[in-house]
């Protein structure tokens, strides 16, 4: 890591807060040259990061040479091999040494870089993360947090999981609820997260039982834990402006999830179809094209790319397959948000945190049961 830091130019190596990010260039569905822009276009907009760059040597000398931004911040690791989507996560496991992915991961096992951002295939992303990282103490479930476009004042909800485990007990969804508020507080500036727990209901009564005692226990924690808790959400709330977090199982938030993507895309097309429908509908299409190109930035999914997988021992974002170079940008850019927040560090924290405040109530209540008040 010396000559990469030594070619850095002055105005990078100015800042004590530069942060090395370690990016896989293969597998997404753009190929490496969608990477290389991606992160050309983040060094051009910010002095403070420099890049670690996985992928067969040769093709990326030549994609990095003609981006003048990168010129200096980047070293790049020669890796031959590439996860592809059709990759099951066992086969990466047992032969992916020699893939970028593979060694993406590994610079931030090492040390090397503070976070890893990669577009890849995410069952062997998570699969690699979780053995060449490791996972928390007291981490049962490793978690994939994402951003959703909301009515709150930051503009987007956290929500988790999203895909990781598609099971969580009343113990998983407390961490969740922990490592979720950490990111809503780093990632978002939010010093007092609203956490809601998805249901069917927001009434106490329903739903299952592990959905229950985890309401019991984030409530129990919720003060000390510096987070308020709403209770129950329903699938309406997710987009809303009653919480910040929404914590679930990982079946569950995937299927919202690609929901939510495929009803964007809907409404998308509709809004195409009527504004092309007559002579008229196009003229207003003409008169409301400022309006429409800002509900398009707002809503874009490009502009909050990436899935932060929670619960390890380091920090790795996992970008859309599909994401174009400034989908890359963004994942690159919530990245060194977090790497700048000193976010591994305050997460670990947080999720023994989890571990250690349900036990802290139960003492307290054993003793003011054995005091008589």
């Amino acid at each position: 890591m010396t000559a990469l830091k030594d070619n850095i130019p002055a105005d990078a190596r100015a800042s004590d807060q530069k942060i090395i990010i370690s990016v896989d260039a293969m597998g997404g569905d753009r190929g490496p040259a969608a990477v290389v822009a991606g992160i050309s276009r983040s060094a051009k907009k910010n002095a403070q990061i420099a890049f670690l760059l996985h992928g067969p040597k040769d093709t990326l000398e030549k994609l990095v040479a003609k981006r003048k931004p990168l010129a200096g911040r980047v070293e790049i690791r020669d890796a031959a091999d590439v996860v592809t989507m059709d990759d099951k996560p066992s086969q990466v496991m047992r032969h992916g040494k020699g893939t970028s992915m593979w060694s993406a991961v590994d610079a931030v096992r090492a040390g090397e870089a503070t976070v890893c951002v990669s577009c890849g295939n995410t069952g062997a992303l998570m699969a690699l993360s979780m053995v060449r990282l490791r996972k928390l103490p007291g981490v049962n479930r490793p978690a994939i947090a994402i951003l959703w476009p909301s009515r709150n004042p930051q503009g987007f909800n956290v929500m988790l999981d999203v895909g990781a485990d598609i099971r969580a007990d009343a113990q998983d969804l407390l961490q969740y609820a922990m490592m979720g508020s950490s990111y809503a507080r780093n990632g978002m500036g939010l010093e007092r997260p609203r956490v809601g727990l998805l249901n069917v209901g927001t009434e106490e009564h329903k739903g299952r039982a592990e959905l229950k005692e985890a309401h019991d226990l984030i409530s129990e924690v919720a003060e000390r834990a510096n987070i308020e808790f709403v209770g129950f959400v329903e699938g309406g709330d997710i987009p809303g402006d009653k919480c910040d977090v929404i914590v679930t199982d990982g079946f569950t938030g995937n299927v919202a999830l690609k929901t939510g993507e495929g009803t964007a895309s809907l409404i998308g097309d509709l809004l195409k179809a009527a504004f092309k429908f007559s002579p008229l509908s196009r003229l207003a299409a003409v008169l409301a094209y400022t309006s429409m190109q800002r509900l398009k930035k707002r809503i874009d999914p490009r502009r909050v790319n990436g899935g932060v997988f929670l619960g390890l021992n380091g920090t790795v974002v996992k970008s859309h397959g599909s994401a174009d170079a400034m989908g890359v940008s963004a994942a690159v850019k919530l990245a060194f948000q977090l790497a700048r927040s000193g976010f591994s560090d305050k997460l670990a924290a947080r999720v023994a945190s989890a571990t250690a405040l349900p036990q802290d109530a139960q003492k307290s209540a054993d003793t003011a049961s054995q005091n008589g008040t």
